[in-house]
């Protein structure tokens, strides 16, 4: 299986995060802080320990698996946006799946919570495709008000019917016994054996994408629908197909949230997990092996962020900054690229110009 690597891409995402990384570093300097301390400490708060290193793959597990579920959406042409809400009704059900069910086996428990999180999550996402193909009702606008509708769904029941019996806890559902817990890879992180299943999920929805019939059918039919339809591609069973198993992917990731680092779901088990994760996306052109790689350049930027406000004092807000930077220059990358090309044209078209007129002259 060979994977044709660009080596434009990779040049473009180095050299933007070299300038994020300098500009960062003329703030910290602006602002009293040593720039060579604080990354410093940004990569020892990312990969001091194995706690740290944990927390890095389990951070960058979830964007990648949110973000692979954004790529999918966008191969049949579609823009999911609502992964969030899926996300977070994926992580109540499945929370509440494992209240209820407290005392089966885990090897019952676990695969209904896994079921149970990627029908909610699958079946949200459902509403808008459908209206996108019967109706053609734009999904960017209807999946932002279902992430609403999710969000608010989410906390009536963490706070009523659903709400853990611990007064302590404003809004939560009732705490997963440890029974049906994932088990720790590292000490004190949250990393789990559930990152092993994603990352076989990752590999199997790429190699679905790149080198099967179903793949190709997808992207043909969202790069041209029209021609896709008068191939004879079922575009619209496609395009609902794709939005579907997104949202069971994003349903998944709340499970993995609850079943591995939280066991409780509450408001902030998702932090807009999402979001971040269609930034990366768009970052990596929707590609799966660069939204994986990309998914851990801003996990380690993220988990070392917060190391390096504990140990130099820099506030962690410097790691959006470098973000921001990051998604500036590569969402400029192809006009940056084209105009430098271009100018090599033009200035090769010139020489040329002027050596054919020296010609000219000295064959006069």
């Amino acid at each position: 299986m060979r994977v044709k690597i660009n080596y434009r891409y990779i040049a473009s995402l180095a050299a933007s995060l070299a300038v994020a990384l300098l500009i960062g570093a003329v703030i910290l300097m602006v602002s009293g802080f040593n720039p060579v301390e604080a990354y410093s400490a940004l990569l020892s708060g990312a990969f001091s320990n194995a706690r740290h290193i944990g927390d890095v793959l389990e951070y960058a597990m979830v964007l990648c698996l949110c973000g692979v579920a954004c790529n999918i959406g966008s191969r049949v042409g579609i823009f999911n946006v609502g992964g969030e809400g899926q996300l977070l009704l994926g992580a109540i059900v499945s929370a509440q799946i494992g209240v209820v069910l407290n005392g089966l086996t885990p090897w019952v428990v676990i695969p209904v919570a896994a079921l149970g999180a990627a029908l909610t999550g699958g079946l949200y996402a459902l509403l808008p495709g459908w209206l996108k193909v019967k109706h053609n009702v734009n999904e960017v606008i209807t999946t932002i008000m279902l992430n609403n509708i999710a969000e608010f769904v989410c906390e009536f029941l963490a706070k009523g019917p659903w709400k853990n019996p611990d007064n302590n806890i404003v809004a939560g559902t009732g705490n997963l016994p440890t029974e049906y817990w994932f088990t720790r890879l590292a000490t004190g992180s949250n990393l789990t054996t559930v990152f092993f299943v994603a990352t076989i999920m990752t590999v199997l929805t790429w190699y679905i994408m790149q080198k099967t019939a179903t793949g190709y059918e997808m992207r043909l039919t969202g790069d041209n629908p029209r021609f896709a339809r008068f191939a004879g591609i079922k575009t619209d069973k496609l395009v609902i197909i794709g939005m579907l198993v997104s949202g069971m992917l994003c349903g998944l990731a709340g499970m993995f949230r609850v079943y591995g680092a939280e066991h409780i779901y509450k408001a902030s088990i998702s932090n807009d997990y999402y979001f971040e994760a269609l930034t990366v996306a768009m970052i990596a052109k929707y590609q799966i092996p660069a939204t994986a790689v990309i998914s851990v350049i801003f996990a380690v930027l993220k988990i070392g962020a917060q190391g390096m406000e504990t140990a130099a004092g820099v506030p962690n807000q410097i790691y959006l900054i470098i973000q921001t930077v990051v998604i500036f220059c590569m969402a400029a990358e192809s006009g940056i690229f084209d105009g430098l090309k271009r100018r090599a044209e033009d200035k090769a078209a010139k020489a040329a110009a002027r050596l054919r007129e020296k010609e000219g002259a000295a064959h006069d």
